[in-house]
């Protein structure tokens, strides 16, 4: 799997190997636009209740190992 900094490089090399003006723009537009997308998302009050409830979970030790979890859907499904 490609790292990042190889992603990066690899577009790079194909940008510089554009000539088509409009398509640099809208390139340059797409860019932008989902930059600031990444921008902090302030989650809903439910989210956060939701989250304080999961960290209570944790710091009370009610947690349950993925290997217990799929045996359970397992068991779940082949009921139905």
């Amino acid at each position: 799997m490609a790292t990042v900094d190889n992603i990066r490089n690899g577009l790079i090399d194909k940008i510089l190997a554009i000539k088509n003006k409009g398509f640099l723009i809208a390139l340059d537009k797409l860019i932008a636009s989902s930059a600031s997308e990444a921008d902090i998302i302030e989650l809903t009050k439910e989210q956060k209740e939701m989250l304080e409830m999961s960290e209570q979970d944790i710091k009370n030790g009610k947690l349950i190992s993925q290997e217990a979890m799929d045996k359970r859907n397992l068991e779940w499904l082949n009921a139905m």
